[in-house]
């Protein structure tokens, strides 16, 4: 008789592991005697995939995780929840973090979620909160402040040594970083409001995705511009196969990139594109990817390819401002071409900037920033790394400044489009810049945290198949309104003829009167 198995216990790091090996066929049955323990055990890690991911992505170490073999929750969880957004938030934007800023948030957060009972963030509480979320040390006091030089000198030294120790080359570093787009934001003559254009005295509602690129520190490997829309099947791409698209489009109720959507694009578009490139270039098909502390980035666990030689490193929070390669003049640069590109489209039409407006669709949208994309440059890429990698040698004969879409190029443009002649500098600038600081994840007020910890989440839009193509308001002036009222009486009094009316009058004929009416008012009045 066997003797009786020995209790296994198992991190949520093995969880992940087991998780991976089942994606990838692997049966439970052999996954059980691998790791020592029961078929059912398999299953219930199985059956319980989403649940686990989420926890691990939204984990700040690796090591912890490693460690730690539950998700015991917390006994305040709509607190924990409301506390995990807004640190993720925090750390997002490289604001310092401590102890006190903490408790002194989770004590607002308690009582702002009316939560019964008596509440004290002590250390004990800051303790038990880091462990359940496997968060890194949160100092005492304040961390150093977003855009530390010293900490920047810190990093790429470390990073530097990393590579130097993971035999890595440029080839096999990268980069990517999302941003907000508002791609149907033209010029006007007067302001660029966000929310809100007006081109050429018309009023329009500007539609927003979430572009995210990424390249190797050579610039010799861009990948597919990942873009989140709000539709899954907008309406411009009924005849359209998506596996065609110019670039990798995901959805999400309000466009924004999310830990899932992130996941996917790291595993299905991220790891098979790398080691296509790297075997091209009889490489070892070994690779980095440098992000930073976005909140929709997961766990270094999560991003990591099967066999462990693709993986990702994150930035720390107080220096990505200063470093991240993407934001060192790479997305500004395909984000001007894009602009540059729809005048240029608008001016070999031949049409107004209104009428362009009108037919510019998202399908339309996504060819024009994929071909921006493809004009960034190498040399761009290259010398964005020169903060961390000073070492890589810059193309001769690039010149980085013919590069960029300048003010003036712009203007050139728009000297031959109609109504915008005579748009100013700064209002190009502007338009040119619009977007510049968006984000790709959502920024969550602190109202908005606290319903969502509390479970209520906006529902509109969240089983949308189709977006609506949005049409500026037209406007319609009293001429043209009583020449379309002038021609439907004409066409209803033919049908109510006067002479063969039977004695009762019908819908038709009362409408006539009506419109008869209203032809009177309007010629008479002082419009």
């Amino acid at each position: 008789m066997s003797g009786k198995r020995k209790r296994v216990v198992l991190t949520i790091k093995d969880k992940l592991d087991i998780i991976k090996k089942l994606e990838d066929g692997g049966s439970s049955k052999q996954l059980a005697v691998i790791y020592g323990i029961g078929e059912t055990t398999v299953r219930d890690i199985r059956k319980n995939k989403e649940k686990i991911i989420t926890y691990a992505s939204s984990s700040d170490s690796t090591s912890l995780l490693a460690k730690r073999k539950s998700m015991k929750p917390s006994m305040y969880e709509e607190l924990d929840r409301a506390m995990l957004e807004w640190f993720n938030q925090q750390r997002a934007k490289g604001n310092p973090i401590s102890g006190p800023i903490c408790a002194k948030r989770a004590e607002f957060f308690f009582y702002a979620l009316g939560m019964d009972g008596d509440f004290n963030p002590s250390a004990g509480w800051l303790t038990r909160f880091k462990q359940r979320h496997s968060i890194r040390e949160i100092n005492i006091r304040n961390e150093r402040l977003n855009g530390d030089e010293t900490a920047v000198e810190d990093f790429c030294n470390n990073f530097r040594d990393f590579i130097e120790r993971e035999n890595l080359q440029p080839e096999q570093i990268y980069n990517a970083d999302e941003t907000g787009l508002f791609w149907k934001c033209l010029p006007s003559r007067t302001s660029v409001i966000k929310g809100k254009c007006t081109v050429s005295g018309h009023k329009s509602i500007e539609e927003r995705v979430t572009i995210m690129c990424c390249a190797n520190a050579t610039g010799l490997h861009k990948l597919k511009l990942c873009v989140v829309g709000k539709a899954k099947k907008p309406r411009s791409f009924k005849s359209t196969d998506t596996s065609n698209l110019p670039v990798s489009y995901f959805s999400q109720k309000g466009a924004w990139m999310d830990l899932s959507i992130f996941r996917q694009w790291f595993d299905k578009i991220f790891v098979p594109q790398v080691r296509e490139y790297l075997r091209s270039k009889g490489l070892q098909e070994k690779a980095v990817l440098l992000l930073d502390n976005s909140p929709t980035h997961p766990n270094e666990n999560v991003l990591r390819s099967d066999d462990g030689q693709i993986f990702a490193k994150y930035l720390p929070p107080n220096v990505a401002s200063l470093i991240q390669p993407s934001d060192q003049g790479v997305i500004a640069t395909m984000k001007r071409n894009y602009r540059a590109g729809l005048l240029q489209n608008n001016l070999e039409e031949g049409n107004d900037l209104k009428s362009f407006w009108k037919k510019l669709t998202l399908l339309d949208a996504l060819y024009e920033i994929a071909m921006a994309w493809n004009l960034v440059k190498p040399v761009t890429i290259s010398r964005a790394w020169k903060k961390i990698l000073p070492t890589i040698e810059e193309k001769e004969g690039l010149d980085f400044d013919e590069e960029d879409v300048s003010v003036a190029t712009v203007a050139t443009i728009l000297q031959h489009t109609k109504g915008l002649e005579n748009v100013t500098t700064e209002n190009i600038e502007k338009w040119l810049e619009v977007d510049s600081t968006e984000p790709g994840y959502e920024v969550l007020t602190d109202s908005e945290i606290i319903r969502r910890a509390q479970g209520q989440t906006d529902e509109s839009s969240e089983n949308e198949e189709e977006e609506i193509e949005l049409i500026p308001e037209k406007h319609i002036n009293h001429a043209a309104a009583l020449q379309w009222t002038e021609n439907l009486l004409d066409y209803l009094e033919q049908q109510a003829c006067a002479k063969c009316a039977p004695a009762t009058s019908s819908p038709l004929e009362n409408t006539a009167i009506e419109l008869q009416d209203y032809r009177y008012l309007v010629c008479c009045s002082n419009y």
